[in-house]
């Protein structure tokens, strides 16, 4: 009986080495669609199981649901107390990281409290002030200018419109949208940064490169209420899990909505967008929602 037991055990035994081996057989030929298999066990905060089959705009719908869920408390990392601090330190985050500026800022706001305060500052005291955050001379120079207009021009107020911030020395459109949707609370556009623009290439939202026509798409598709939101919820995705190298599929909580995530699980790679590459000064950096995004020259300039 005991020697009965012991070759029906080592059958047993014998049994499941040989599905371990299959199992790894089939782990080497493609381990990307073990991984894809897996995921696609996972359920979606949106519960969709084809994304290939939604329309851009059940997507972003889709989106809409799952984005509050994910991330409730998304919102601009930038510290500031007013207008007036979040332009200078929008400013300061170009080519810059957020943690970084925030270091430099309550210095900074405790010495330069008026529009007034940062034009008459000397230049090289300023700079020197502000040297932590890299690019100082040209981002001195730009502070100074645009805190001159607004002492000069309006009453030392940061005005609330996008025309009359895109009309300040060192200010453009990315910026104003920064000040617009989270000091003013105004949705009068998306911030687009090298994350918004990465994660919405591999959602599907657009096809472009240029941030302004990939500004012009996400406008179309999302309703303007969450268009404040929307560059919050992206930003922090590009940098807890769709990473510009190595985008963590495997736990990303929106994978089922992603047309992109099946193709980095089978061959590896990230869908890289183009025309990000960043091209020396003034195009690629950190920026004032995450800890990368695009400059544009002129408002650094």
């Amino acid at each position: 009986m005991a020697l009965g037991e012991t070759l029906f055990t080592a059958s047993q035994r014998a049994d499941a080495c040989a599905h371990f081996r299959l199992r790894v057989a089939i782990g080497r030929r493609s381990i990307s669609s073990a991984a894809g298999s897996f995921i696609l066990e996972l359920k979606s905060i949106a519960g969709l199981e084809h994304n290939n089959q939604m329309t851009t705009r059940e997507r972003v719908a889709q989106l809409l649901k799952a984005w509050p869920k994910v991330y409730p408390n998304a919102h601009c990392e930038l510290d500031f107390r007013n207008p007036l601090e979040l332009l200078v330190a929008t400013i300061l985050s170009a080519q810059c990281t957020d943690k970084r500026v925030n270091m430099v800022t309550p210095k900074l706001f405790k010495q330069y409290r008026t529009a007034k305060d940062y034009a008459n500052a000397p230049q090289a005291e300023f700079e020197n002030a502000i040297k932590p955050t890299g690019f100082y001379r040209s981002k001195a120079k730009s502070i100074r200018a645009a805190m001159r207009a607004i002492a000069e021009e309006h009453n030392g107020k940061v005005p609330d419109t996008m025309e009359e911030l895109c009309a300040l020395p060192g200010v453009g459109r990315k910026t104003a949208n920064v000040v617009l949707g989270n000091a003013f609370h105004k949705d009068e556009g998306i911030v687009v940064d090298t994350h918004v623009i990465r994660l919405s290439q591999r959602l599907g939202l657009t096809k472009h490169k240029d941030a302004n026509k990939i500004e012009q798409d996400l406008m179309k598709l999302v309703p303007r209420e969450h268009w404040t939101n929307w560059s919050h919820w992206l930003i922090w995705h590009g940098r807890r899990r769709c990473y510009a190298r190595k985008p963590d599929c495997g736990r990303c909580e929106v994978f089922k909505l992603c047309p992109s995530g099946k193709v980095f699980l089978r061959t590896g790679k990230a869908q890289n967008p183009q025309g990000t590459t960043p091209k020396a000064f003034g195009v690629e950096g950190t920026g004032p929602l995450g800890r990368r995004n695009s400059v544009c020259a002129r408002e650094i300039a």
